[in-house]
């Protein structure tokens, strides 16, 4: 008769087993490319970075030569240079409007950086405007996750900056500013929290948990309530290729799932700095203007946070909008509204 003792011991095993199993990641494929390799086939023009990397680009609205305005666009979390930007064709020939969408390091057609950083997407940036001789200063707008990389610029480069605008931006609960009688009452602190950790020392788990079929999924594809107000909801029906690197099939590929949890690791981890203690960068009222779009429906970043750090910088100009979710980029006539707040200054 078996013991109660072996018993327990077998549970225990077990159960150290599943741990274990659960901080590693299944090898990538045979056939498929490595997970610290780029993208084989490349479409579209790339430079190359000091450390050797290459950085993917793509160039919309009036011809470089024949523009009056440079306008670089950092894409979100599992977006590409690819994303949808609803520019009004003819405010793009009225005030010459030359837009820069690019890849970030790993994502679409880039290299990945294993030593990214929040500066060094900033450095990116730089580099990407500089070998494209851009030579005036340039607006940036950054969107949700695009939003780190943005405030870097901020932080590092802001003597490149004509303006800037962030679009639903992510809320790094890491920074020391934020007041706790806000985050501590904010369920989404919890889950980046727990998300951070599972992402740090148990990643097998949480690929398992991203790419399992025995219960709902969160992938964002599936429309789910839970991540999105009714419009956001609308805008999917719509935008499906938008957010290809968020469904089940593209997460279990490793090099996707290794970006997007460095991405993740980076964006709310540890930074160098706290965007409340910067200055502001356009002193001159009427030169250039920072300014921050968010929704008030928004289920993935709360607007209560979004106010605070307005007051707390109020030379950042706050708009909100009364119905909108996450995806307020898509909604028509936001884009238009960022790029004359940006450009046609009151």
């Amino acid at each position: 008769m078996v013991s109660k003792t072996a018993i327990v011991l077998v549970l225990v095993v077990g159960l150290l087993g599943m741990v274990y199993q659960a901080t590693q990641l299944p090898p990538p494929p045979q056939q498929s490319q490595s997970p610290n390799e780029a993208p084989v086939s490349v479409s579209s023009p790339r430079i190359r970075l000091s450390d050797g990397r290459y950085l993917a680009y793509i160039e919309k609205g009036v011809p470089r030569n024949q523009s009056y305005h440079t306008i670089i666009i950092v894409h979100g979390f599992g977006s590409s240079k690819d994303m949808t930007f609803l520019a009004p064709q003819e405010l793009v020939q009225v005030l010459g409007l030359y837009f820069l969408l690019y890849d970030r390091a790993g994502y679409g057609e880039s290299d990945p950086n294993p030593s990214r950083t929040v500066k060094s997407e900033s450095d990116d940036i730089l580099q990407l405007a500089d070998q494209l001789q851009i030579v005036s200063k340039f607006y940036l707008i950054g969107i949700s996750m695009g939003s780190y990389p943005t405030w870097s610029c901020l932080k590092y480069i802001p003597h490149r900056l004509a303006g800037v605008a962030f679009i639903v931006p992510v809320i790094n609960y890491q920074w020391p500013s934020l007041p706790e009688n806000l985050i501590s009452v904010d369920y989404r602190r919890k889950i980046v929290q727990w998300s951070l950790l599972i992402a740090k020392y148990a990643p097998g788990f949480l690929h398992w948990w991203a790419t399992q079929k025995w219960f709902p999924s969160t992938n964002v594809l599936e429309r789910n309530s839970i991540l999105f107000n009714n419009r956001d909801i609308e805008v999917l029906k719509k935008t499906k290729g938008s957010f290809q690197m968020l469904t089940k099939d593209r997460l279990r590929d490793r090099y996707v799932f290794d970006i997007l949890q460095d991405d993740f690791l980076v964006g709310f981890g540890d930074w160098e700095f706290d965007p409340m203690e910067l200055s502001n960068p356009f002193p001159n009222q009427n030169e250039s203007s920072v300014h921050i779009w968010q929704g008030y429906e928004d289920k993935v970043v709360p607007f209560q946070l979004q106010r605070y750090i307005s007051r707390k910088l109020p030379w950042i100009k706050y708009h909100e909008v009364a119905d909108g979710g996450h995806l307020i980029v898509h909604y028509s006539g936001l884009c238009e509204s960022v790029l004359r707040a940006l450009l046609v200054p009151v």
